[in-house]
């Protein structure tokens, strides 16, 4: 299905261009100083869209519609603009460009999917050149991101980071997409991008463009509160060998591992023959120890705050990075429960014990005891007492208030016992190249990914030999393009850490206080053995050190051959069987997706563009994610847009227009219109002005997922109609709310129970429906001379049927405490949020370079039961000072880095994120004879510890020296 689709539509339009008049236009650029080549010089018709690039010998070649007489206009970032006039021969154009200090003169595609100057962007664009790549001070462009206007990063681990504008930041953002030259690059069983996993590399990386806020009218669902495009060298263009090699250090001064050694390979390969057929490859090796993860704070999961204590002075500690200490108990049901089973097991002896401890003449545990001892009436019982001692402690604390209504939590591992930190990164792509034309382009591209790390949603995940494929069959021209793709997704060995932690626990001694072995249970021997403690007379804190010890009694300890026998068990034991922690994801993505554009075909009176996309999610987790176990899911998604857009008033305004439609198989279709104008109110000076809408489906995992979390206590469900039945919670089960539930569990600790206060949750009968938002924004870009360039913009956003999620708790029998439930569900009400940004670049001259940027975001309207999570700093910004040759083939680069302190909220925890600044550094050597660069540089170079979202792990220096041959 997917080769003849591919195969169908690239014929229908070659079919359709190469019969279509063109003239070749082909020359050279050179710098007028050192009659050196200029690879990637801008060549475009002027007044058109027609254009191309120089290679890496400084050739360009290229066809046009447009008969001669015609004007190129043939521009590079650090070179003055040339516009040369074309009425006669078409080939052999040779131009000098002379170097000068402009800036805002980089072409960018994203933000109307066709060239133009980004001082003439319609909505903000962010870029990243090649220029700009091989002098980044951060270790990779991936980690440089955060530098750029109004871009903030969730890192949760070496080689796992998330992200984010505008607000409403996440471990996992399903509210911002990426795409690698055209592909989507999220996993599709996760929905969102996995980092930089099966990302570019530095070596192979052309440009990035970055556009905050909405744009599902150009790119589809998805998207909502951003869109990063990375494009790759194409081999015509970047042809020969290249390699880096890094070393360096981290955690330094880290009182848990102590320093470890960072490497990274990366190595590309391009070669072009008669201009015809080319071939590319790349490879990349990251191998580290990752950053860990060590908040032990005392987390409350019903009441989501912190409370004080620790595991020996808490009962119910529960720590963040902690896990199998989510599984507790009541200790007072418990007592209850075990009370009930004895009587129905020994009733005499239950009878006789009863008449002890209800006796107000026996004032003390040793009056009860001494009865036994002296009282005829006890002699039986007396051969069985070492075994039926614990029960008479407990039957006495029970009736004279000694066993209290209190938590009690199972004792938990540390994140680092549980967690494979031995972080690997593996990449490799090949691509095959052949121009049908010399415009026309066939594309056969492959890239998979693979390695170890770990992410953080609602549990934290080791991802372990993760791995994501993407393959691609392609023809573009200069008008079109049409491709069709698919993402292979495997999860490898990956499980979650905190069901690892639990199922250990229960590997030694099961939680259970029902069934014919409840007496060995966990939880009824802290019972019985906290009783006896209180009874005989031990302090309360006491009480519960001694039950810990008794119950913690042949505990696997980590390091110890039964844990690691017990952890190897879990890990290779899928989710879905009951008996271990592993996915079994193995989901699929195939998307087909053209456009065309027709503006050349109407002689440029219009810009109009045309495009169309069609998508498949195949879930097949085989129940350890989706509800698939034993069934197949698949999700249909289709759209279709237009953009039609008009220079007016002798070329000084720009009127865009742009709309979308969508289709998913479980939603309703809906339209996404976008309407931008850019007014030049003095040559390089433009205002921009626009209205965008962008929406987003729910995720996958919003749809059907099904997953058991948090050690076991808490199940995430889908919230489509399906899911909700599944569970009987809009008819006969009617779960209960967060609030009532947790007053309820208050009302325990009167030892009557009050059930009057449980109030039920009603969900939306139509299930979660799509989000969508409304942006306004208006916005500034000039050049105040020609070195000084600034940018500035404002914006505010509305978002209507805002996905968020709700706790719910669901009775189940005489269960204590109840299954807890999260579900996703449409916020009931408007979320707004508000914000702007300002950013500057000024050359100081000898090649020095100042940049900074500052943005603000705010929340505006909250419904009133719904939970923050906008997890945004109300202020951040960067500083950059750098010079490329500062002396003789020497230049450095340095970024300060500050943010502001914010509230996190997430479905793993909640907590405060500091506020926190960082240095960026590097110095390079340049040595031209053999092509090469050494560079000595680090992130984080003070090494202050920070951490970007809670619950993550904090984030040292990473120092390193690296050596590349051929940028």
């Amino acid at each position: 299905m997917f080769t003849k689709v591919i195969f169908a539509l690239l014929f229908c339009m070659v079919s359709l261009t190469v019969h279509a008049q063109s003239v070749t236009i082909s020359g050279l650029v050179t710098d007028k100083l050192t009659k050196q080549p200029i690879p990637g010089v801008g060549i475009t018709v002027k007044g058109t869209t027609s254009g191309t690039a120089t290679d890496a010998s400084g050739r360009y070649s290229f066809t046009t519609n447009r008969k001669t007489p015609l004007t190129l206009v043939i521009s590079f970032l650090g070179y003055i603009s040339v516009e040369q006039e074309i009425t006669g021969n078409t080939k052999g154009i040779n131009t000098e460009l002379e170097p000068t200090v402009i800036l805002g003169q980089e072409v960018v595609i994203s933000a109307s999917r066709t060239p133009e100057r980004i001082l003439e962007s319609p909505v903000s664009v962010e870029r990243m050149g090649q220029s700009t790549i091989k002098e980044l001070s951060a270790p990779s462009f991936y980690d440089a991101l955060i530098n750029m206007k109004g871009v903030e990063v969730s890192t949760q681990s070496l080689t796992f980071k998330s992200i984010n504008t505008r607000g409403f930041n996440s471990n996992g953002n399903t509210r911002f997409n990426q795409f690698v030259d055209g592909m989507d690059n999220q996993a599709p069983g996760l929905n969102f991008a996995v980092g930089n996993i099966i990302g570019l590399s530095d070596l192979d990386l052309d440009n990035v463009e970055l556009l905050p806020g909405a744009s599902s009218a150009l790119y589809g669902a998805g998207g909502i509160n951003g869109t990063m495009l990375m494009t790759s060298k194409n081999p015509f263009d970047y042809q020969g060998a290249s390699f880096s090699f890094k070393t360096g250090i981290n955690h330094v001064n880290d009182d848990n591992t102590g320093n470890q050694q960072f490497n990274q390979l990366d190595v590309r390969m391009a070669k072009a023959w008669n201009n015809k057929f080319a071939v590319k490859g790349t490879f990349s090796f990251l191998q580290a120890k990752d950053w860990q993860a060590d908040n032990y704070s005392n987390f409350d999961r019903i009441g989501r705050n912190f409370k004080a204590g620790d595991r020996t002075t808490d009962p119910n500690y529960d720590g963040v990075n902690v896990y199998g200490d989510e599984v507790n108990a009541n200790l007072l049901l418990v007592g209850n429960s075990l009370r009930s089973s004895f009587q129905a097991q020994q009733p005499l002896a239950y009878g006789a014990f009863n008449s002890l401890v209800t006796n107000p003449g026996l004032t003390s545990y040793n009056a009860v005891l001494n009865q036994i001892n002296t009282n005829p009436a006890f002699a039986a019982l007396r051969p069985a007492m070492p075994q039926l001692s614990p029960f008479l402690a407990l039957m006495y604390g029970l009736q004279r208030g000694g066993v209290t209504s209190q938590a009690v939590s199972r004792t938990g591992y540390n994140e680092s016992n549980l967690v494979d930190y031995d972080t690997k990164s593996l990449k490799a792509s090949g691509s095959l190249h052949y121009k049908v034309t010399p415009t026309i382009e066939a594309i056969a591209h492959a890239a998979w990914g693979t390695g170890t790390s770990v992410y953080t949603g609602s549990d934290r995940y080791s991802l372990r030999n993760f791995s994501i494929g993407q393959f691609k069959l392609e023809l573009k021209g200069q008008d079109f393009f049409v491709r069709g793709y698919t993402t292979q997704e495997r999860s490898g060995d990956s499980y979650i850490s905190s069901i690892l932690g639990s199922f250990i626990n229960e590997a030694y001694r099961p939680s259970s206080i029902a069934g014919p072995n409840a007496i060995n249970g966990w939880f009824a021997q802290y019972a019985l053995a906290y009783s006896s403690a209180l009874a005989a007379g031990g302090s309360n804190d006491a009480a519960h050190n001694a039950a810990r010890g008794v119950a913690d009694r042949g505990r696997f300890m980590p390091g110890t051959a039964q844990f690691e026998a017990a952890k190897n068990s879990i890990v290779n034991n899928t989710i879905s069987s009951g008996l271990g922690a592993k996915f079994d994801d193995k989901t699929n993505l195939y998307h087909y997706e053209g456009l065309y554009n027709l503006s050349n075909a109407l002689n440029n009176v219009v810009e109009l563009q045309v495009g169309g996309s069609y998508r498949i999610y195949q879930l097949r987790s085989g129940g350890t994610i989706f509800d698939d176990l034993g069934k197949k899911l698949n999700i249909d998604e289709y759209g279709a847009f237009a953009q039609v857009a008009k220079k007016m008033f002798d070329d000084k305004f720009k009127l865009s227009l742009s709309g979308r439609y969508d289709k998913s198989t479980n939603f309703d279709g809906r339209f996404t219109p976008r309407i931008s104008g850019v007014y030049t109110v003095a040559p390089n000076n433009n205002i921009r002005v626009s209205y965008q809408t962008g929406y987003r489906n729910p995720t996958t995992q919003n749809q059907y997922i099904d997953l058991s979390v948090a050690g076991g206590r808490q199940r995430l469900i889908g919230g489509i109609p399906e899911m909700l039945n599944k569970y009987e919670m809009l008819t006969t089960r009617k779960p209960y709310t967060d609030a009532s539930y947790r007053a309820y569990d208050a009302s325990l600790a009167t030892g009557t129970p009050n059930p009057a206060l449980l109030k039920t949750y009603e969900f939306d009968p139509r299930g979660i429906r799509p989000e969508s938002v409304q942006s306004y924004e208006i916005g500034y870009k000039g050049l105040l001379g020609p070195k000084f360039l600034i940018d500035a913009y404002a914006y505010y956003n509305q978002y209507k049927n805002f996905i968020t999620a709700v706790e719910v708790y669901q009775q189940n029998g005489s269960t204590y405490p109840f299954p807890k439930f999260g579900v996703p569900v449409n916020a009931v009400g408007k979320v707004t949020s508000y914000g702007g940004a300002l950013g500057i670049d000024y050359l100081l001259g000898k090649n020095y370079n100042l940049s900074g940027n500052v943005s603000y975001n705010e929340l505006g309207d909250l419904p009133a039961d719904y939970i923050n999570d906008f997890n945004t700093p109300k202020v951040r910004y960067n500083l950059g000072l750098g010079n490329r040759e500062v002396i003789r083939n020497v230049g450095f680069n340095v970024n300060y880095r500050w943010q502001d302190e914010f509230f996190w909220n997430s479905s793993f925890a909640a907590g405060a994120v500091p506020s926190f600044s960082t240095i960026d550094a590097q110095v390079n050597f340049k040595i031209p004879s053999v092509k090469s660069m050494i560079k000595l540089g680090g992130s984080n170079i003070l090494n202050k510890y920070y951490i970007t979202s809670y619950g993550n792990p904090a984030i040292g220096a990473l120092y390193y020296v690296s050596y590349t041959f051929n940028p």
